[in-house]
């Protein structure tokens, strides 16, 4: 007697993905925050009852006296929610443009997944700046990616080089900044000395230039070394992994990740660096900007691979512009209406 076929639930391919329920960026600015009369009167928000709503109150959140809300997110309402439809008038590029800064000897892998996966999800134009030994391995992934081979590893500089190398590095890059919506810093970055003092110059020109960050992998190594290099920058985008997180905790907050205040403690950190978005991988992901946090609880893969989190990085990025381009929508909107 064969065994009856279980038919899948609605929707359960799609919520397989291993990226799909890391998908929401710019969630505390498309949903405005509980009112605070409302809360200052010890009521919780309602959670809505409409099946598209992004957002609902996590039933086990703290509540206003112990800690911060924290809050369900519908991750495929949000994203259907942000992203927009094809257009007609659109040129190139207006879809987004993405840098990918990272691909050494022994990491070319990690770049080509951020930088494809941005692609996949919308972006029109996707580069990556990596060295030069791993620019023609990127390029024979893909023939839709700008590889630029200018990134140098200790190695292939000689010491009485190296400042003058740098400021070259610094100024090719420069020369292309503008371009990007967005710049994504670490997938296979690797942790040669002199490339990351590359990166960290990168880095802080983007900053002074309002290029949105998205910092992941040894992106993060650096910075937990160098947190000056993320510091009071709200367009910074952290996307740590369960070690990553512990490393950022123990260096900023001088303590170890406490489960049970996970939600407070990932605001303190967000606050102590300042004006960081931070995205906490694993179980369920945590994300906040340091006021609210957005809880994502929607099972994805059970394969913790490699590779994963490179393709989140390329994606967050991108819904993180479709999410910038509809609240720009909607504030010029009820700008038009007053």
């Amino acid at each position: 007697m064969s065994r009856p076929t279980q038919q899948p639930h609605r929707g359960r391919m799609w919520a397989a993905s291993p990226a799909f329920r890391r998908q929401l960026l710019l969630l505390r600015a498309l949903l405005p925050s509980p009112p605070a009369a409302s809360l200052a009167a010890g009521r919780s928000p309602s959670p809505t009852t409409s099946s598209s709503a992004p957002l609902r109150v996590q039933a086990m959140a703290t509540s206003a006296s112990s800690g911060p809300l924290v809050y369900e997110a519908d991750a495929e309402a949000v994203v259907r929610r942000i992203t927009p439809p094809l257009d007609r008038s659109w040129y190139k590029g207006q879809a987004g443009k993405i840098a990918v800064i990272g691909g050494c000897r022994e990491y070319t892998g990690a770049p080509y997944f951020a930088a494809i996966s941005a692609l996949k999800v919308g972006a029109d134009l996707s580069h990556v700046f990596c060295t030069k030994d791993a620019a023609t391995v990127i390029k024979s992934y893909s023939p839709e990616l700008i590889v630029h081979p200018i990134l140098e590893e200790s190695y292939s500089v000689r010491d009485d080089e190296r400042e003058s190398v740098s400021s070259k590095i610094l100024t090719e890059v420069s020369k292309w900044m503008e371009r990007f919506d967005c710049i994504v810093v670490g997938p296979g970055l690797g942790r040669d000395s002199f490339l990351l003092d590359c990166v960290s110059n990168i880095m802080r020109h983007a900053q002074r230039a309002n290029i949105p960050t998205v910092v992941d992998g040894d992106g993060l190594f650096l910075i937990t070394n160098n947190l000056g290099l993320v510091e009071d920058n709200s367009l910074a985008i952290l996307t740590p992994n369960v070690y990553e997180y512990k490393r950022l905790v123990q260096k900023v907050l001088n303590c170890d990740v406490n489960e049970e205040t996970a939600s407070e403690q990932l605001t303190a950190l967000c606050q102590k660096i300042g004006g960081v978005t931070i995205m906490q991988k694993g179980k369920a992901d945590l994300i906040s900007d340091g006021k609210t946090v957005t809880q994502v609880s929607t099972f994805g893969s059970p394969r913790r691979c490699g590779g994963q989190g490179d393709i989140l990085s390329g994606r967050a990025w991108q819904y993180f512009h479709h999410g910038h381009d509809t609240l720009s929508c909607q504030m010029s909107s009820l700008q038009i209406r007053e």
